[in-house]
């Protein structure tokens, strides 16, 4: 049994399927950081980073969620946020022009609007966006929130859709420790030096990780912890399919 959906989901569909002892693959949650070292490329993050979050509304598991910045680029890094997410251009989606379309059912929006107001309530700020679009469809402004704290509950929630948490750290083991500090374990990704975020990247408990670069759908995924088990797509993912059986014969 294979499932693509949310934690509960997966808890339900796994533990159904373990009554007939089926194995599973679960490719659930995710809470992806995206961590911009010291010696980033800084071309390549503003080119790179607004896309991690607005790719199909954001409604992508492997999205970039949280924004993990160091304290002297944090100021600019919003700033490059909020320049991307202004231009955005919301519409119909069949339309070429149109940038941003909207979220996939009007739940989705109300689940994204209370978390958002959630956020707020307990500290967090809004730095651009959560204001209300006149448009048909549901369609959600893109967000930037900042100062979630550990104790706010949407600390380690999903968002699924436009919305960007963006945190500053004071070094690299900081932003590493905020990065595992979630129930979650899908991907992430790191912008540095290649050999240098290659070595951050290997610290982050996570079942992938991206360097320099958006996460690439075709390639096998899967996660840890709370996000699942097991990995989709390639001989890694057809394996989960198959029973190994051992046929041996002695030599003589």
């Amino acid at each position: 049994v294979c499932l693509t959906g949310s934690e509960r989901g997966g808890m339900s569909v796994a533990a159904e399927a373990g009554k007939s002892l089926k194995k599973t693959t679960m490719e659930l949650g995710g809470n992806d950081a995206f961590i911009i070292l010291d010696d980033a490329d800084w071309d390549l993050v503003k080119e790179v980073a607004p896309q991690a979050r607005l790719y199909n509304a954001g409604q992508v598991c492997t999205s970039s969620k949280r924004f993990i910045v160091m304290a002297d680029k944090y100021d600019e890094f919003l700033e490059v946020l909020k320049d991307a997410f202004s231009a955005v251009r919301m519409g119909d989606p069949t339309d070429r022009t149109t940038t941003l379309a909207p979220l996939n059912s009007k739940s989705a929006k109300e689940k994204l609007e209370k978390q958002v107001e959630l956020a707020v309530e307990n500290g967090a700020k809004v730095y651009y966006g959560n204001e209300k679009v006149d448009l048909p469809g549901q369609f959600f402004m893109p967000t930037i929130l900042t100062d979630i704290t550990p104790d706010n509950p949407i600390f380690d929630q999903e968002m699924f859709g436009p919305v960007a948490s963006v945190y500053k750290v004071n070094s690299e083991e900081e932003a590493i420790a905020l990065a595992n500090n979630s129930s979650y374990g899908l991907g992430n990704t790191v912008f540095g030096e290649p050999e240098h975020a290659a070595r951050v990247a290997a610290k982050i408990e996570t079942g992938m990780s991206w360097i320099n670069s958006l996460p690439y759908p075709e390639l096998p995924f899967g996660g840890v912890k709370n996000s699942g088990y097991g990995r989709e797509l390639s001989e890694l993912g057809f394996n989960a399919f198959v029973n190994e059986h051992l046929v041996f014969e002695p030599k003589r």
